[in-house]
């Protein structure tokens, strides 16, 4: 997106303060760009001080008001430093975006080792709650949480096995949350499709696997990271004021439910 964009998309988003974990490259960078477009202060962070600090940048010089923090969401003292810096510069929190995840591995669930699969659910679902158990004292009213998880949560492939595992719980924590946090936050969830980021290169990267993947979508095209970046600006904005509890699926038309 240019800056010229700024004008064209709104600005639901003016005087608000957003946090996105994962946010310097790829869906995460996405989203934090559209909701500063549309006038967020935002908070990104990411495990390295060098993508933060270059992310920020990009933002920087498209008008965005940035503060940029070093945050490995499985790290108790980086969850409450992120928390913390928010609220000194910013003295609240309206949006959350929880994006952080990893998929260290394509082995069968049974194959799995112990420490890969403890990795998973700590990174993909926990680190989520823990977060917002930092963050909650600080959510104005009106607040919204939004969780990224994934198509594959509908039908663990194989090859991601214990990853979609963890999306699926992000359903449910997503109406556990919901109801938790009702009246005054609302929690929902993004269900990307294939996506061609750096995360998931080993299967956008493939020419045939690629070409399998926009076959199995009904607008035969991979998303961008634009389209769940819209679909997230949606959810956390003030125009769905009536929406909580639920998950929006951003997949160009892949089976994932009834």
């Amino acid at each position: 997106m240019e800056n010229n964009n700024k004008s064209k998309i709104g600005q639901r988003f003016h005087g608000k303060v957003a946090i996105i974990t994962a946010s310097t490259q790829g869906i995460g960078f996405g989203i934090a760009q559209r909701l500063g477009l549309e006038g967020a202060s935002l908070v990104i962070s990411s495990r390295k001080q060098k993508n933060v600090d270059e992310a920020a940048e990009k933002l920087r010089a498209q008008g965005i008001e940035v503060l940029a923090i070093v945050c490995h969401v499985s790290n108790p003292q980086q969850r409450k430093n992120l928390i913390d810096k928010t609220v000194q510069r910013y003295g609240k929190i309206d949006v959350l975006v929880s994006n952080a995840a990893t998929n260290p591995t394509v082995d069968n669930l049974l194959q799995t080792p112990d420490s890969v699969l403890d990795k998973q659910w700590e990174i993909n679902v926990k680190a989520s709650i823990l977060l917002l158990k930092d963050a909650a004292p600080h959510l104005q009213k009106g607040s919204s949480v939004v969780i990224i998880s994934s198509i594959a949560g509908f039908n663990p492939p194989a090859a991601m096995a214990m990853y979609g595992v963890t999306k699926t719980a992000l359903f449910g924590l997503t109406k556990a949350l919901a109801s938790e946090m009702a009246p005054n936050t609302r929690v929902n969830c993004v269900a990307p499709g294939f996506v061609p980021t750096h995360f998931a290169s080993f299967l956008t990267n493939n020419d045939d696997t690629r070409k399998e993947l926009e076959e199995k979508t009904m607008l035969k095209r991979l998303g961008t990271t634009e389209d769940m970046a819209a679909a997230t600006a949606f959810l956390a904005s003030d125009d769905a004021s009536y929406i909580t509890g639920e998950t929006l699926v951003v997949a160009g038309g892949m089976p994932s439910r009834l």
